[in-house]
């Protein structure tokens, strides 16, 4: 039971896809006061130059591994980097700095930026990245099956969760139980 002694609700256990619920007016008044350090970063000079440097890092690294083909380093280079991209920008949540009060404690990233507006600049720079890795890999694997199949899910997974549709949606599987005290 919570402060005010009614029984907190759980999920239903069939449900398999749910809606992170909206959010309360302490939680939006906490979220009005400071700016989110954690979001912010995205806006910022030379943030959008580090997709492309951590893109060419990877390539370089994949490709002095050796016995490894150009076709195995470009979907290497491919899944690491949206595996990464999911991680931060989808799979946890919160804030790693306390300063607001938990006020962002059950969004993700990508619902944070741009106070999780729509069709920003950022978000259509964010989106667009894995789109043009994806095309780009799958043109130096030079249009193998196995190699595009590959790519192509890794892709999936990634821009998924970035639709305006999927907004605050969460998967059984891969979250824990919403906090709901609110």
């Amino acid at each position: 039971m919570n402060s005010n002694n009614v029984p907190k609700r759980r999920r239903r256990s069939s449900s398999l896809v749910y809606a992170e619920p909206p959010e309360s007016l302490e939680h939006i008044n906490d979220q009005a006061i400071n700016p989110n350090l954690n979001s912010q970063w995205v806006n910022a000079k030379g943030a959008w130059v580090i997709h492309f440097v951590l893109i060419a890092l990877l390539k370089i690294l994949f490709n002095i591994i050796p016995n490894i083909s150009q076709e195995m380093s470009w979907t290497l280079t491919n899944i690491t980097y949206m595996c990464g991209s999911f991680l931060m920008f989808h799979w946890v949540r919160g804030v790693p700095f306390e300063f607001n009060a938990g006020a962002y404690d059950n969004l993700n990233m990508w619902e944070q930026i741009d106070s999780g507006d729509q069709y920003t600049p950022a978000k259509k720079f964010l989106l667009s990245v894995p789109i043009v890795l994806f095309l780009v890999s799958t043109h130096y694997t030079h249009y193998d099956l196995v190699y595009f199949m590959i790519n192509f899910l890794a892709t999936v997974a990634v821009v998924l969760p970035k639709l305006p549709a999927l907004h605050r949606m969460r998967i059984a599987f891969f979250n824990p139980d919403p906090e709901e005290e609110r």
